[in-house]
């Protein structure tokens, strides 16, 4: 399976610009990997709103806030949207943050390898939508710390096994890795 990973910072256009991505490739024919967790009312709002977006699209959807590989390898259609890898890993550190730093950091990683372990099951296209948060101030918490250097790390797995990388700056993609 090729991967194609689209990265950026906050609202740069990145969820926008892989779902055109995905609807060139694959039109109808798409399956829609939601990471997201409803885990106040502002989120919960946010996640209807683009549950009806995706309807509108025909989409399958698979909503996997954790192991979202097995979402990618269970997948019927050619081409898959995972819609983020940046929620798909505060969700694994979550899970891991009372065995500490190492753990939090290390459950992040595997969760990505095991990502792209899944992608290379399976003919098609993955689209890995991502956020880069080295560009960022430090944070000021530990889990902060924690969910910078995992994601970091996580994004490198992913961008490393990619086909293509596009970094989007102020709604603007940028190749970084062509194909």
């Amino acid at each position: 399976m090729k991967i194609h990973l689209v990265t950026g910072g906050a609202r740069g256009g990145k969820s926008r610009y892989a779902v055109e991505l995905a609807g060139r490739i694959g039109g109808k024919d798409v399956t829609f990997v939601a990471t997201a967790n409803a885990s106040d009312e502002e989120m919960a709002r946010r996640i209807t709103r683009h549950r009806e977006e995706r309807r509108a699209s025909g989409w399958a959807t698979i909503e996997a806030p954790v192991a979202a590989y097995r979402a990618v390898r269970s997948a019927e259609t050619a081409v898959v949207l995972l819609d983020c890898l940046t929620l798909l890993s505060a969700n694994t550190m979550a899970s891991a943050y009372a065995e500490g730093e190492e753990a939090a950091i290390c459950a992040m990683r595997d969760e990505a390898e095991q990502l792209v372990a899944a992608a290379g099951d399976r003919p098609g296209t993955l689209i890995v939508v991502t956020n880069e948060v080295g560009f960022g101030i430090h944070p000021e918490t530990t889990a902060g710390r924690w969910f910078r250097d995992g994601l970091g790390i996580a994004n490198q797995v992913v961008a490393a096994e990619a086909d293509e990388v596009t970094l989007m700056v102020s709604g603007i993609p940028v190749t970084v890795k062509p194909s």
